[in-house]
């Protein structure tokens, strides 16, 4: 089985620093879901991993982040795209959980629900918590220049090993 695992809001979809709070915020990068379906074409199985602290700070609840997950799978089906799980950590950086990258927790559960070693899988992200919660975990760190990545590759401090790309379409044009 091959596995890519894809950051949300950034990567995907348009990213807000007010959050996307509702399906109508929630807009694709161009692009991005043809790459998904390019993916599915070589048959990875497509997972996301998203913080989605805007759960636990109020600013939406469970019935909206499905609608917009339901939103996103629908965009992907009318291009044959398939996402195969949504996995989201709802806790803010003060909750100190394990499943809000930077930490491990998010990956680790995708590793044992798929049973498999993530050693080698592709983490696309756009933000340094997600290269780093890929990096934890000995999976291989995928910048992407979209949404957040121009800031994050400025900053630096990248994981050894991470791969800088200009969005997920260009990631999908290379993999195996």
């Amino acid at each position: 089985m091959k596995l890519i695992i894809l950051d949300r809001d950034g990567v995907i979809n348009l990213d807000s620093d007010q959050f996307i709070k509702n399906p109508a915020e929630w807009q694709p990068i161009p692009g991005s879901l043809e790459a998904i379906a390019r993916l599915n074409q070589a048959d990875y199985r497509v997972v996301v991993a998203t913080n989605q602290s805007g759960i636990e700070r109020g600013l939406f609840d469970m019935p909206t982040l499905n609608a917009i997950h339901d939103k996103m799978h629908k965009a992907c089906a009318l291009v044959g795209a398939r996402i195969d799980a949504v996995f989201f950590c709802p806790h803010t950086a003060e909750s100190r959980c394990d499943c809000r990258k930077p930490n491990p927790g998010m990956l680790e559960e995708i590793a044992a629900r798929y049973n498999t070693d993530l050693a080698g899988v592709p983490v696309v992200g756009d933000s340094l918590r997600d290269l780093q919660s890929a990096a934890v975990v000995g999976a291989i760190p995928y910048l992407v220049l979209t949404g957040k990545g121009v800031k994050t590759q400025a900053k630096g401090g990248l994981p050894e090993g991470t791969l800088v790309f200009a969005n997920l379409a260009a990631v999908a044009a290379v993999l195996p």
